[in-house]
């Protein structure tokens, strides 16, 4: 596998001259802090300014740079940082050790190149499974048809969202906990999040019987005909779908046979993005497990806390970065443009959990650069991260992966949510599971009132 972090291409010398500068209200806003605050900070040598007849002026970068290790900074006397957890939750799956990301004491490094449906089999169930393959269950019909009656505004993620939620209406077994039972329904909802998207490349994503997929009695839901074999889909079905639904009709390699590489790389993405600590999105999910809410409850927990720019959307604006490089733009004032809008880290940098990068990243964009269809995106991708590895020392992160992924495949700015919710569902319910054989009500913390 290519180490990304050695793939260097030529980047043009960046005049940082004539890039877009921040006021002095836009700076105090970007830190957080009051305009006195920010003065303070200039006078005390922290941060450089430019004067003129308009009043302050501040390089963005710098800014970022600043903020960046503001970030960073340790809690004083013991107690927690800003933004970080308010406690610790016991988990028996995902680990991060020493800037590695670990499944079980497994590398994810290792577990990258095996099928996402086999993985998620030895998470739920410890089974290891290579023949491993998800179907939807019963109320796929209803799913699609709720799905289908959105607004025309409604992205992908809306409809997985729903969908669950009619899925749930349809399964007698909603409300059991029984671990079994509860591992099956997982498998059986992160197929059918796929299967409600809309096919958008040759007519992949409407016919069940031409993409292997049907009812949970292995019948198509409409008419009975038998579908084929899920085996005749390849190594990666699940992701091989999942493919055919996002990518754009456009793409060369779109619709019922995209290329084997691209789906070895949605897959590395999904099996990736299974687990990660305790998430905001998988707080969430916990939170309601340990209410004893059922495993489509669960989901739905997590999903809307997902749906956040800074957490699940945040492929989304690297995405956006990314296309404006790719397109010509120069890298540092698309950089300097997205701090002005950000309302956190540059989108797809920086992960205080890695100091020295996140190792999902660099498994992504290693496979990406070994790729020389995609070198446009890759170059884009190395443009921009000089930018910030020379400016601010943030590094690429995950959401920077899913936002080049998409884009080198064809697939719009949203599909990196899809990939993260589609993935995540399982290591909710991994928590969830973990979650019911724990006392009930553990994660309702007492409030502390402050007020009037």
């Amino acid at each position: 596998m290519v180490n990304w972090i050695e793939h260097i291409v030529n980047v043009d010398r960046i005049n940082m001259d004539v890039l877009p500068r921040l006021t002095a209200e836009q700076t105090a806003e970007r830190l957080g802090v009051k305009l006195e605050t920010l003065y303070a900070y200039v006078a005390r040598g922290r941060l450089s300014r430019e004067r003129t007849a308009d009043g302050s002026s501040f390089d963005p970068l710098e800014v970022e740079r600043f903020a960046a290790a503001r970030r960073r900074r340790p809690a004083v006397g013991g107690g927690h940082s800003e933004g970080r957890p308010l406690m610790v939750i016991e988990t028996g799956f995902a680990l991060i050790e020493d800037g590695e990301l670990y499944y079980r004491g497994r590398p994810v490094a290792e577990l990258a190149d095996e099928p996402f449906e086999t993985v998620a089999r030895w998470a739920l169930a410890g089974e290891w499974d290579a023949g491993a393959r998800f179907s939807p269950p019963a109320g796929m019909e209803a799913a699609r048809a709720v799905a289908a009656a959105l607004p025309a505004a409604a992205g992908d993620r809306d409809r997985q969202l729903v969908a669950v939620t009619a899925l749930a209406s349809a399964d007698p077994l909603r409300a059991s906990l029984d671990p079994a039972t509860v591992a099956t329904a997982a498998e059986r909802l992160v197929a059918a999040m796929v299967e409600v998207l809309p096919g958008r490349a040759g007519g992949g994503g409407g016919a069940d019987v031409a993409d292997g997929v049907g009812g949970a009695d292995g019948t198509d839901g409409a008419d009975g005909e038998t579908h084929r074999s899920a085996s005749a889909d390849g190594l990666h079905p699940l992701p091989k779908r999942l493919f055919s639904r996002l990518a754009t009709p456009a793409f060369p390699t779109a619709g019922d046979h995209p290329d084997d590489g691209d789906v070895a790389l949605l897959n590395a993405a999904l099996v990736l993005l299974l687990d990660h600590d305790i998430a905001v999105s998988t707080l969430a999910a916990r939170a309601a497990a340990s209410a004893r809410a059922t495993p489509y409850g669960v989901v739905v927990a997590g999903l809307g806390a997902l749906d956040s720019p800074l957490h699940g959307n945040a492929s989304r604006a690297a995405y956006r970065l990314l296309e404006r490089v790719r397109s010509g733009e120069d890298a540092a004032r698309a950089v300097a443009d997205t701090v002005l809008t950000a309302h956190g880290p540059v989108p797809g940098f920086g992960q205080p959990l890695y100091p020295q990068g996140d190792p999902r990243a660099r498994i992504l964009l290693g496979m990406l650069a070994a790729d020389s269809r995609h070198a446009a995106v890759t170059s884009a991708v190395e443009a921009v991260t000089r930018v910030l590895r020379d400016r601010t020392g943030a590094r690429p992160n995950v959401d920077l992966a899913l936002g080049a992924l998409a884009l080198a495949c064809g697939m719009g700015d949203d599909a990196g949510e899809v990939v993260f919710a589609t993935a995540r569902t399982v290591g909710w319910l991994v928590h969830a599971l973990d979650e019911y054989g724990r006392p009930p009500l553990r994660l309702r913390p007492v409030g502390r009132y402050v007020g009037p």
